[in-house]
């Protein structure tokens, strides 16, 4: 656990070249994986898969639906698939990954780069806002999203060694730097990066950096601020979660995705069960994105830091109203 923020600065590096790389690593001393790319490996980062292993890289062309349904044919006779293109065109073929793999229940990894606002000026059309709604909402499925170069090149290894399907995020931009050497990814548990008491902020991805950004501001103001790394969201970490609304009683989640059935709404479901709380939600407002640069995007549609600490502002708002009204019902105050 760390009580300070923990950015390192810009690595000049993207999510989606951390994961070539590893798939590079991993490749000298697994021997039982392929990846499949349609089209894009300069996008996706699996150009350097590409050139050092041509033998096990195989071109789809565009044709996403194929290249699933042959993943999932591959995975039934034990060789492992990363399967890889924009997040975006993973939506197209949907019913291929619910079928061929969640539903036959295949050893399959999908990675998909260029999600959420991340695309920038490519456009609404190419710009992910549903995908961890739709793939979490399949039976089975995985779903990941790392913060930081480190922690994808961790998280590859991580999902190649997990037996079963899953969905991966990367990204297009150069990623700031959160975690030291000494960051372990674990599937299905989250970190406390900045402890503290008042508020509890709990993002995934590119809005990791800026939920720590958030937290410092936050106290600049006096408030004791926890930042949450949430790398998996499916499934998520309800310890951890009943522990953060258990001793501060109140959430933002933060994510580069619609506030609909991603990360957000996976908080909020453990919260309702678990350990009601107030909890705001940060992250695109059910609309389309459209085209910009990624950080003027992400200040259009209020995902960045000082976004995030008013959201938190809110939630500790209605957080004294809630406690108001406890000791105002309590027979003691009568």
């Amino acid at each position: 656990m760390n009580n300070r923020p923990q950015l390192i600065g810009s690595s000049g590096d993207s999510l989606r070249e951390a994961f070539g790389r590893a798939l590079v690593r991993l490749g000298e001393r697994r021997h039982d994986f392929v990846v499949l790319d349609a089209d894009i490996a300069d996008g996706t980062g699996t150009h350097h898969f590409k050139k050092k292993y041509p033998q096990r890289f195989f071109q789809f062309g565009i044709a996403e639906q194929n290249m699933m349904a042959v993943a999932g044919g591959l995975a039934s006779v034990g060789v492992i698939p990363f399967v890889t293109t924009f997040a975006v065109f993973c939506m197209r073929a949907l019913e291929q990954a619910r079928l061929s793999v969640a539903y036959a229940r295949r050893n399959v990894k999908i990675v998909a780069s260029h999600p959420g606002l991340d695309v920038g000026p490519d456009g609404a059309s190419a710009q992910a806002l549903e995908d961890l709604a739709v793939f979490r909402a399949i039976p089975g499925m995985v779903v990941v999203s790392p913060a930081d170069p480190l922690e994808v090149d961790q998280a590859t290894e991580a999902i190649l060694n997990y037996e079963g399907p899953v969905y991966m995020r990367t990204g297009r931009s150069a990623a700031k730097r959160i975690f030291d050497a000494g960051h372990r990814f674990e599937l299905g548990k989250g970190q406390i990066l900045r402890d503290g008491g008042d508020v509890t902020i709990v993002a995934c991805g590119v809005e990791v950096a800026r939920a720590l950004e958030a937290g410092a501001i936050m106290e600049q103001e006096g408030i004791s601020t926890r930042v949450v790394n949430m790398p998996t969201i499916k499934p998520i970490d309800v310890e951890l979660l009943i522990q953060c609304a258990e001793e501060t009683g109140c959430f933002v989640t933060a994510e580069d995705h619609n506030v609909h059935g991603g990360l957000g709404s996976a908080v909020a479901e453990v919260l309702a069960q678990a350990c009601p709380c107030p909890i705001e939600f940060v992250g695109v407002r059910d609309s389309f994105g459209e085209s910009g640069e990624p950080e003027e995007l992400a200040e259009k549609y209020q995902l960045t830091g000082p976004w995030i600490a008013e959201a938190a502002r809110r939630a500790l708002g209605r957080k004294a109203t809630q406690e108001r009204l406890i000791r105002m019902s309590s027979p003691l105050a009568i």
